[in-house]
């Protein structure tokens, strides 16, 4: 292949995207003196997901309804504070152009309601019983919720880094 060749074919690879107005334009809008609610709020229902597992771990291995009980309360605030942390992060993706333009973005949506819809799920199953919920369908649903905010929280991460989505450029 020529050198000319090379660099028609570099010259045909433009991305339609990136000519889009408003592509530019991933400052968070939902922010409080500059920094973003969305990126704040996550961590709750994340470290939550983790505890409904730890504490069904240790209520599998000790047998004290303690545990069984504070994974039902994991559950359920994780849930509540994901379903805050969805929603500042739905306003971020339908209100900046550069995010809403971004497939990854979109992505990130998608394995984020489906944990919502998980964690939802697991708070739901322990809410009338919680002692008999653990074991076998509580820790293997537990297990899943953090498989997938592993996977989105590793995904959002990648957006904030590596994109700069969401983020504010300084106040």
């Amino acid at each position: 292949m020529s050198k000319q060749t090379r660099k028609q074919d570099s010259e045909e690879l433009i991305d339609p995207i990136s000519e889009m107005p408003g592509f530019d334009q991933t400052e968070s809008r939902i922010a409080i003196h500059g920094h973003p609610i969305h990126a704040m709020s996550v961590a709750f229902p994340v470290a939550l997901t983790f505890c409904v597992l730890g504490a069904d771990v240790a209520y599998w291995w000790t047998g004290d309804i303690f545990w069984a009980r504070a994974a039902l309360w994991a559950a359920g605030t994780g849930f509540l504070f994901g379903m805050l942390a969805g929603v500042s992060g739905t306003a971020e993706l339908l209100l900046v152009p550069g995010i809403r333009a971004r497939a990854p973005a979109w992505t990130h949506f998608i394995i984020a309601v489906t944990l919502l819809a998980l964690l939802g799920a697991n708070w739901g199953y322990r809410l009338f019983g919680y002692e008999a919920a653990v074991l076998p369908y509580g820790i293997l649903l537990s297990t899943l919720c953090v498989l997938v905010v592993s996977f989105t929280g590793w995904h959002g991460g990648k957006l904030v880094f590596d994109y700069q989505l969401g983020t504010s450029k300084g106040n």
